[in-house]
């Protein structure tokens, strides 16, 4: 319920500021937790924090993947919009884990499931992805386990 206050304050202020390029960015996010808070997994109208997370994680990934296909297509003045959007949607999602502080919490999951191999890998990611929701991105997640996983 938070981010839904900080984003109608944001975009109050993008308005002020004549700032249409913010002002779409802000829309989306908002357009999107609408659509989340009227869904049939929220039953009290309030959205939890770890949905608002997937939510805001699932617009950065969109549009990143927007921007690389634009790129692709010799479209360089679509492709920096979408990358822009990116931006202001990951200002709202909370500070990116490092890798190695990513490491070190799987090197913990690891020694607390035994696991010794990939066939561990599902025991592993689930730990770790209860520990570090919303602060990494899930490939860099899976890719640091089966890297330890493997050795």
């Amino acid at each position: 319920m938070e981010l839904e206050f900080t984003i109608n304050n944001d975009i109050k202020q993008a308005m002020l500021a004549k700032d249409s390029r913010k002002l779409n960015a802000l829309r989306a996010i908002k357009a999107a937790l609408l659509l989340e808070k009227t869904g049939k997994d929220v039953s009290s109208g309030i959205i939890p924090e770890s949905v608002e997370l997937k939510l805001l994680q699932k617009l950065v990934k969109q549009r990143r993947e927007a921007a690389e296909i634009y790129a692709g297509q010799q479209r360089p003045d679509l492709a920096e919009e979408e990358s822009f959007q990116a931006a202001i949607i990951e200002a709202y999602l909370p500070k990116q884990m490092a890798g190695d502080e990513i490491k070190q919490i799987v090197q913990e999951a690891i020694a607390a499931t035994s696991a010794s191999g990939m066939r561990d890998m599902g025991k592993v990611m689930g730990i770790v992805s209860a520990k570090i929701s919303g602060k990494a991105d899930n490939q860099l997640v899976a890719s640091i386990v089966k890297s330890l996983l493997s050795q």
